[in-house]
């Protein structure tokens, strides 16, 4: 059974699952998911290593609801930073994030870059990258739920039925993957409906900027910010949430040495689904400045398998 345990960070209390000793790499995930998502990256990091630590983010339980309500991006960063202090995490750490994790990484490696040596970013990419091609009426559809998370009606629609409409999402975003036991996962963090509120609230929070919090001003700004540590970006090429095509050039948009990777035939949720070849462009990645190996910019390579 895997353990599930608590520590205090930014006035919150976290559930966390962990694997190994060593260097924090902290692993955040996003939405519609839960910190077993990353169920097939600690071991590996483990074995490499790493302190792998996965947080269940704020208002998913068993992590609290804030109090102050803040759901912003800036939030999230302050998560992570407070994370690594709890951890004791030194200037060797590394940030691992997917969707919702991916924008917390953006924002926490740029406002405090001395804390992580390297970052990765899955399935979201940074939104000065998005801002064109995020109105194209394709995309527009694909998103409908970003909207509908804007209403009164959101919190209704998707505890209806069981949360099917959480099944939909997945089905959607990842063709093909059985989800099962991540939907099962997931929906114990979110059944409470304050739990569930606190998940849409992501969304508000990203399109009304009366819901940010002073507190995380700085970290927000940061968010908004190309920060100086490297990031591997790797996208699904069958993505039903966000279109590939969003990833195109998108080194222009991540700090210098930076690369990124698109993984043929995943989905949204690909660390999941072609578990194997992501882990190891993670792994390749993290190692890649250590004992003189080459580092660079990689203009967006195509991957079945790692090479």
């Amino acid at each position: 059974m895997t353990v599930i345990k608590t520590v205090q960070a930014n006035g919150l209390t976290f559930g966390y699952l962990e694997a190994g000793s060593g260097p924090l790499a902290l692993c955040l995930h996003g939405f519609p998911d839960s910190a077993h998502t990353w169920r097939h990256l600690l071991p590996v990091l483990a074995d490499a290593g790493y302190h792998a630590v996965a947080p269940f983010m704020r208002g998913y339980a068993p992590t609290d609801v804030p109090e102050d309500g803040a759901y912003q991006t800036g939030a999230l960063a302050a998560d992570a930073g407070a994370l690594h202090e709890a951890f004791g995490g030194s200037g060797d750490a590394v940030l691992i994030g997917h969707d919702w994790g991916a924008a917390a990484v953006y924002a926490a490696a740029a406002q405090a870059p001395g804390r992580w040596r390297r970052a990765v970013a899955l399935a979201v990419p940074p939104l000065s990258a998005m801002v064109s091609s995020f109105f194209d009426y394709a995309q527009l559809k694909r998103s409908f739920y970003i909207f509908l998370f804007q209403t009164a009606l959101a919190e209704t629609a998707v505890a209806a039925e069981d949360m099917a409409f959480l099944d939909g999402l997945w089905a959607d975003w990842s063709p093909g993957y059985d989800a099962a036991r991540d939907l099962k996962h997931v929906k114990d963090c979110l059944r409470a409906p304050e739990n569930l509120a606190a998940a849409i609230g992501y969304y508000r929070a990203m399109l009304d900027p009366s819901l940010h919090v002073e507190t995380y001003a700085a970290e927000q700004e940061a968010s908004q910010r190309l920060g100086e540590r490297p990031i591997l970006y790797v996208h699904g090429g069958a993505d039903g949430c966000l279109d590939a095509r969003l990833a195109r050039g998108i080194e222009q948009h991540l700090p210098p040495g930076s690369r990124s990777e698109i993984v043929s035939g995943a989905g949204h949720f690909l660390h999941l689904q072609n578990s194997a070849v992501v882990n190891r462009l993670i792994l390749d990645w993290l190692t890649a400045d250590q004992g003189g190996a080459e580092r660079g910019t990689n203009s967006g390579r195509t991957s079945g398998e790692p090479g």
